[in-house]
């Protein structure tokens, strides 16, 4: 990219306020002290670098985990100033690296669109690094800083060198303070990846390379360069989907310094997938970007339908339903000051984006409809279908409704619910099975604790449209006892269970089983996973008995290492559990219902784009994504019973 020249001097550095409370709450600066809040140290870093980008500058970025687990950022910018601020009377390095909020994004002369998260960026990481160095490549001379102890500057900046007068750009190391980050201070090499490579996906001609140099024997490398930008990025997400059309339907404008970019492909399957971005930040909960274009993509497929013939008069519209299913879209804004809803930046509420989206991306998507009849009709055609199945699931959907929560004549007849109405104390257990199903039911806490036996395996509802995923049994009686609804009448308030946890078998029927069930509570019920709603029970594994006294071990190591502590001259009983069928109702209640001894593993959902990737890898249509996954993952697996 060319790049351009403007003033980026000490005077458009701003100081908004110090820096004290970092250590004595890391929380509150970068969300957790555990694995995601020491990787979004890299992110704030980078994150600086990428604004170089945005505001033409920069061209290469370089992401290296050192030999010792530290962190390097390299990139071609402007470099900071080096210069010394008016108002602190230090270097504006010192500056940046010491002072809360002091930054070029903050005093309107720096940067027309900043993608940071927080705008804290450096100081922060700063503080909660055992150290950080600092070059900035300048004028011909290479500039040094270094800190110690959590932001505290050994030196002052200094000239060690001197370098070409073409070379400019930044260079940051730091290792995170294990004093702070207790949990984990080692970086994982695939989620720096994933989101370095989102990065450079959503600003096409940028190259970002990541470099992971623990390993002496062999180095891992990952470079990033994407001259189709987002266009790029629909082809990977769909490279194992089967695309209903070829060609990726690409459209992008600006007004008033807002830019939008949109890319879109429709595939053969039933799922919606939109994913939208400000400035480089994931906005999970949409927002008027989004809002703006789902708008002009229902009227203008609306009206290219009638306008053809397609669609006639006595038939009725298209819904925002139909015209996304089997879509995937990223969109992309760019806006110089970006205003959202809370703290985290989930949503856009910037109202003027939504008439200029909709704007941008109608005019966009008409021309290309009318240059491409073909496969306009394809899209027509696919969405008229959805129409037809949407119809019919709104009758199957009458079955999962229920008239009154207290109405419990109304719930599925095999569902032992609890007694407690106090949605907050209430859970309910998803069991494989009606053997597993009775030991639930004999050993739970009637009061908190309602049992939902599954006959089998539910459908995959990858393959499947609602209509059809309504009209099987086991589906339409977990809606019903979660009494939320589904689809556009979900109401998340009226869940009756805090925990919805799924109970099956520790072996290769029981992980299927898990599966199934985490994908249509993706599909259909992500606000749940999101929520923290739902959850695994972690059976054991293995009960060991010596002298009269029992151990529940749940894991091949659990095993190996608590037999190391038994004297060996006692005799040992190993009994193997190979499904809850196989535990009466006290054992099941001893070690997986009771919340004094159970261990629950809870849902999260970090990478909504990852996970979407992995379900369609191992519950989509293509066989080869699945086969190679689990000759990826089976390393990962302690037993596997077949």
């Amino acid at each position: 990219m060319e790049k351009n020249k403007s003033n980026y001097d000490s005077s458009t550095i701003q100081v908004l306020e110090g820096l004290d409370a970092v250590r004595k709450r890391p929380g509150m600066y970068i969300g957790s002290t555990g694995e995601k809040g020491l990787h979004h140290l890299v992110w704030e870093i980078v994150d600086n670098a990428i604004d170089e980008a945005l505001a033409g500058y920069c061209d290469d970025i370089e992401v290296i985990i050192n030999p010792d687990n530290s962190i390097t950022v390299k990139d071609d910018g402007r470099g900071i100033p080096t210069g010394v601020h008016e108002k602190t009377g230090k270097s504006t390095v010192e500056t940046v690296y010491t002072v809360l909020h002091a930054g070029g994004k903050f005093g309107g002369g720096g940067y027309k669109v900043s993608g940071g998260l927080h705008g804290v960026g450096a100081s922060v990481v700063n503080a909660l690094s055992s150290w950080l160095e600092v070059k900035v490549y300048q004028n011909s001379k290479i500039h040094y800083m270094r800190f110690e102890n959590g932001g505290h500057p050994v030196h002052p900046l200094e000239v060690i060198d001197s370098c070409s007068e073409n070379r400019t750009g930044t260079t940051v190391t730091f290792k995170p303070d294990p004093k702070i980050f207790t949990e984990t201070i080692l970086f994982d090499f695939d989620l720096l990846k994933n989101r370095l490579r989102e990065l450079a996906f959503l600003n096409k001609g940028l190259r970002i390379i990541l470099v992971d140099d623990r390993d002496e024997n062999e180095e891992r490398k990952e470079v990033f360069f994407y001259e189709g930008g987002i266009k790029a990025y629909i082809n990977m997400l769909n490279k194992n989907k089967a695309p209903i059309h070829q060609e990726v339907i690409y459209v992008e404008g600006e007004e008033k310094n807002i830019s939008i970019e949109v890319a879109l492909q429709y595939n053969s399957g039933y799922a919606e997938n939109v994913y939208s971005f400000v400035n480089n930040i994931n906005t999970p909960n949409g927002g008027t970007h989004e809002d703006g274009v789902k708008r002009a993509l229902t009227r203008i497929i609306n009206n290219y339908s009638k306008n053809a013939g397609i669609l006639k008069d006595k038939d009725e519209p298209l819904t925002g339903e139909d015209v996304r299913e089997g879509l995937t879209m990223i969109i992309s804004c760019k806006h110089p000051d970006p205003q959202f809803e809370g703290q985290t930046k989930t949503k856009l509420g910037s109202t003027e984006v939504r008439k200029i989206s909709d704007t941008i991306f109608s005019e966009g998507l008409e021309r290309f409809l009318l240059e491409n009849p073909d496969t306009a009709k394809l899209l027509v055609e696919k969405s008229m279908t959805a129409a037809r199945a949407r119809v019919a699931a709104k009758k199957a959907r009458e079955l999962t409704r229920r008239k009154n929560v207290l109405e419990i004549s109304s719930l599925p007849g095999k569902l032992a619910d609890c007694s407690s109405k106090d949605a907050t104390i209430s859970e309910i257990f998803i069991v494989e099975g009606d053997s597993a199903g009775g030991s639930a039911k004999s050993g739970r806490d009637s009061k908190t604790q309602a049992i939902l036996p599954l006959r089998g395996k539910i459908l995959n509802v990858e393959k499947a449209r609602l209509d059809k995923i309504l009209a099987n049994a086991e589906i339409r009686s977990m809606i019903t006892a979660f009494g939320t609804g589904i689809g556009q009448e979900f109401d998340i308030s009226k869940l009756r269970y805090h925990k919805i946890i799924i109970m099956t078998d520790a072996d290769v029927d029981g992980s299927h089983i898990r599966i199934l069930l985490l994908t249509f509570f993706y599909r259909y019920f992500k606000p749940l996973i999101e929520g923290g709603y739902i959850y695994a029970a972690q059976p054991p594994l293995y009960r060991i008995t010596h002298n009269r006294i029992s151990k529940y071990v749940y894991s091949e190591e659990e095993k190996d290492e608590y037999l190391k502590t038994i004297t060996k001259d006692v005799k040992i009983s190993i009994q193997r559990f190979k499904g809850l069928g196989e535990m009466n109702a006290e054992e099941l209640a001893e070690t997986t219902m009771n919340i004094e001894n159970r261990t629950l593993l809870q849902i999260t959902l970090n990478d909504a784009i990852e996970a979407d990737a992995i379900l369609t890898d191992l519950m989509g249509e293509e066989v080869e994504p699945r086969r190679e996954f689990i000759e990826k993952n089976a390393k990962f697996v302690e037993n596997l019973d077949i």
